[in-house]
């Protein structure tokens, strides 16, 4: 696993987007207002031989600009097998007993709402009961519609219309009252429901991604700090030694550092790594705080030293878990080819000190203290 350093969360996105979601929010609450869709009760009574039966339900729906108020009469339908009232033509069959007050009953479908219900209050209907098309059941929904005044609108479902119209057809005498039911509230239409669906999620997944991101960052910092820790105290357990006249390394064919490419000269400070790889002590420190490892061998210095490394994933080397941690340093190959070449022959020499001149135990392990022939230069 690797181990990334992720900055402090900050929550300026999702300020963005919640200012984003508000605006759309409000947009929708412009394009769909609420509006209000009231139920009808309807109290059907007809006679059957010596005997009045009656039948009361919340059956119907008043349409959008339907006249909202009592009304009571008799049940009349188009004459003609058409039943849509489509035709400005159409009559409606009435008795004297039912001239002052009636209702038309008419079929879904052929024309507009408006135009039917002109057609019936035209022939002096004081309301209109349209059914619904054949196949949708008990279904009912609130018409839109032209608005005329005083007259009750009312849609009823398809099942419900045709029994009332074959009770007509059979000669029998059907009345209705209709009166005005519950009042609902709808607040969205299918595209609004579509809107906030597609949003919910989308402000579910963006709470849900923060809220993660900023456990693992709290993780990972604390990671880095126990890291950054460890790999400053392991520098202090490094050899130091200071270069002298007449050292191998400040010779005309002694080395260069591979971080700088510069060659050693007398009195510069050498670091000392547990792979017997040196390097100046300012190019080798900052590397090592980023890295963690010899910029030539790889070797993992807190490894090398001994130092648990708090990390899920130990078989994996520092460098790796490092490697995205300070993206703006390179390694030393990659920044040979962004400067001149050494010069020939020294650039790919790996120089090792000699054992006899810095002693060290295999089994007391790397020295804690700075080399003998560390001196501070004149």
């Amino acid at each position: 696993m690797r181990l990334l350093r992720i900055g402090t969360w900050r929550n300026n996105p999702a300020s963005s987007w919640l200012m984003q979601f508000s605006f759309l929010w409000l947009l929708s609450q412009h394009c769909c207002r609420a509006s209000a869709v009231w139920t009808a009760y309807m109290n059907i009574s007809f006679h059957v031989g010596n005997r009045m039966l009656s039948e009361l339900g919340e059956t119907g729906v008043f349409g959008r600009s339907s006249a909202l108020k009592r009304v009571a009469g008799v049940i009349v339908p188009p004459e003609g097998k058409t039943q849509n009232a489509c035709n400005p033509s159409t009559s409606f069959s009435r008795t004297p007993k039912n001239s002052e007050t009636w209702l038309a009953l008419v079929e879904r479908g052929g024309c507009t709402f408006t135009q039917k219900i002109k057609v019936a209050v035209e022939k002096g209907a004081s309301g209109v009961i349209i059914y619904n098309f054949p196949g949708t059941g008990s279904q009912v929904f609130p018409m839109s519609h032209q608005a005329f005044e005083d007259i009750v609108v009312v849609m009823i479902g398809n099942l419900k219309g045709m029994e009332i119209l074959h009770l007509i057809q059979k000669g029998v005498h059907v009345t209705v009252m209709i009166e005005v039911g519950r009042k609902h509230i709808i607040w969205m239409n299918q595209y609004f429901v579509s809107f906030v669906i597609v949003t919910t999620a989308t402000l579910a997944y963006f709470i849900f991604y923060h809220i993660r991101r900023l456990w693992v960052a709290r993780i990972q910092s604390r990671r880095w700090q126990q890291l950054t820790t460890d790999l400053k105290k392991a520098c202090d357990q490094l050899q130091l030694r200071v270069l002298k006249e007449g050292d191998k390394e400040v010779s005309p064919n002694g080395d260069s550092c591979v971080v700088c490419f510069d060659l050693y000269k007398p009195n510069d400070t050498v670091r000392i790594l547990t792979c017997k790889h040196f390097f100046h002590k300012n190019c080798i420190d900052p590397w090592i705080l980023a890295h963690g490892t010899c910029p030539i061998c790889k070797c993992d210095i807190l490894k090398a030293l001994g130092i648990q490394v708090d990390v899920e994933d130990e078989t994996e080397s520092l460098q790796v878990l490092m490697l995205n941690e300070l993206p703006g340093i390179l390694s030393p190959r990659e920044e040979g080819t962004n400067n001149e070449l050494p010069p020939a022959g020294r650039s790919n020499k790996v120089t090792h000190l000699e054992e006899e001149k810095y002693p060290t135990s295999q089994n007391d392990g790397p020295s804690n203290s700075v080399a003998a022939d560390v001196h501070s230069p004149p």
